[in-house]
């Protein structure tokens, strides 16, 4: 027996929103060199990690995961597991990221730790692909992209493999941007954009 009303409110854009932010920092910044990434740059970099995509999309999938858990308020879409997992994991994964870069600490570690992150990307572009929401499977293309990308980089790849993350950073940030828009847009006011 359910205490809650099911809720079609599922706080996707907040995840969305922070994650896309880091990505267009973090991919502008390998992309384009701006900011340079002096230490000033790396620590300004790292609490912009922490915050946006680490704590935005933390606090989306412990809503999620709760939601679905606890209170049962969003059963109506059995994805949102995947959801609430990813967004977990992936905020995470960017309070380390963030922590590493603030502190100026290596970043070869991050060559494992693409290997889970390759596997939950392909996981969830499984799972949304199977659910029919090709919008959302994108979003975990581009993650793959990143992480299949990222391990040879941090392995000792050339600066060459760096730019190219920091493409598939960008453009991936830039469709989070249009995924934000959407779910807004269409929860608030349903405008029908494509999702």
């Amino acid at each position: 027996m359910n205490v809650f009303d099911i809720s079609s409110f599922v706080p996707l854009a907040i995840g969305f929103f922070g994650l896309g932010t880091g990505y267009l920092i973090w991919g502008g910044q390998a992309l384009f060199g701006i900011p340079s990434g002096d230490e000033s740059d790396n620590k300004t970099l790292g609490i912009w990690g922490i915050w946006m995509p680490g704590f935005m999309q933390f606090i989306t999938g412990v809503y999620i995961m709760i939601g679905l858990t606890w209170f049962q308020v969003f059963t109506n879409k059995p994805a949102h597991y995947m959801a609430g997992l990813a967004f977990t994991a992936y905020g995470i994964h960017w309070f380390a990221l963030g922590l590493r870069r603030y502190k100026g600490l290596k970043d070869t570690a991050d060559g494992w730790m693409a290997i889970a992150f390759l596997i939950i990307s392909l996981l969830g572009m499984w799972v949304f692909f199977g659910v029919g929401n090709i919008a959302v499977a994108i979003l975990f293309i581009g993650l793959s992209l990143i992480y299949l990308t990222e391990i040879p980089a941090r392995f000792g790849g050339s600066t060459g493999l760096g730019k190219l993350v920091g493409t598939w950073q960008l453009l991936t940030g830039l469709w989070l941007m249009y995924l934000t828009c959407a779910v807004t847009l269409n929860y608030t006011i349903s405008a029908g954009w494509w999702m």
